[in-house]
């Protein structure tokens, strides 16, 4: 059940009152949020309510309510200077209307976790997924098209029930197509009380597993590292977080969801929740280094270097 929209927006108020910079707003599918309450400021019912395209739901589908677009909309206004995420996401859910909210609030953050699972039609079929690889393809061309700089996270399991070397093969396509930025990849562990635990057999073997897991983490790696190699010399706007506890570097995040590594005499005047204009220096897989320019603010930032022109649907 969902926390009504009232509730979890004086929340975030109460936060910006104590200076927090950025919120997550959490749940399992979080963008299947529904609330049904009544509510004494926000009027809006239905907004929002579509699947994406391709998309369906083993789940009987319940109209009304306040939808997942409204909601992040409603916190977004909170305060312009708090950066706002959310996780975790069904690609399901994903209509327009939620895109525009991340596309025209600059507040925002231009990473939107999509979770592939496999890149297989049949094998997502055995997951109960509720979407084919062709309808994924299509979902994330659809978001790069109104939101040109967004940034991809996912979720890939290597080895589910009965998967053969096509379906892998098929999996490991999608990854180079898409190109993620960011990945949580797994070798697949049977869990108890489960769809596949009542309808299938774990029957991959584990050093099958471990062999296409391991293609999957190259595949990334590799499309990774040439994705972010594009923000190198370019400037951007990082949420200072202080040092790393293993080697005391100075880091921060960007709105793409990468560690950014920070350097510069700048970063004396700094403090924990400041916002900082960068120069982009370097790039891996997993995180960029910058020099640190000037302290800034969000809105500042966004005026004097607006976000890549508005897609459209």
């Amino acid at each position: 059940r969902s926390r009504d929209i009232d509730s979890i927006v004086e929340e975030v108020r109460v936060l910006s009152q104590q200076g927090i910079r950025e919120v997550t707003l959490l749940g399992q599918n979080v963008n299947s949020y529904r609330d049904t309450s009544q509510s004494g400021a926000f009027e809006t019912q239905g907004y929002g309510a579509d699947l994406s395209r391709g998309f369906s739901t083993i789940y009987r589908r319940k109209e009304g309510g306040r939808r997942f677009a409204e909601l992040l909309h409603r916190v977004a206004q909170v305060d312009p200077e708090m950066r706002v995420r959310f996780t975790s996401p069904h690609p399901k859910d994903f209509p327009d209307e939620l895109l525009y909210v991340i596309r025209d609030n600059a507040n925002v953050c231009r990473n939107i976790h999509l979770p592939l699972q496999s890149g297989s039609t049949s094998c997502l079929e055995r997951m109960r997924r509720g979407y084919s690889r062709e309808a994924f393809l299509d979902l994330a061309r659809h978001i790069r098209k109104v939101i040109p700089d967004v940034t991809f996270s996912t979720d890939v399991i290597a080895g589910f029930c009965g998967e053969t070397e096509a379906e892998h093969a098929d999996t490991v396509g999608v990854m180079r197509e898409v190109g993620f930025d960011m990945a949580f990849m797994f070798a697949y562990s049977m869990r108890e009380r489960t769809h596949a635990h009542r309808k299938f057999q774990d029957d991959v073997p584990a050093d099958a597993k471990a062999r296409r897991l391991q293609e999957i983490i190259d595949t990334f790696h590799a499309t990774a590292r040439k994705r972010n190699q594009r923000f190198v010399g370019t400037q951007g706007l990082v949420l200072y977080e202080g040092l790393t506890k293993r080697h005391a570097r100075p880091f921060g995040s960007d709105d793409h969801g990468h560690k950014v590594f920070l350097n510069g005499s700048v970063l004396a005047d700094l403090k924990p929740g400041d916002y900082v204009r960068v120069f982009i220096d370097s790039a891996t897989s997993a995180s960029l280094s910058a020099t640190a320019i000037k302290k800034t603010t969000l809105s500042a930032y966004y005026q004097q270097f607006p976000q890549p022109e508005f897609g459209a649907a």
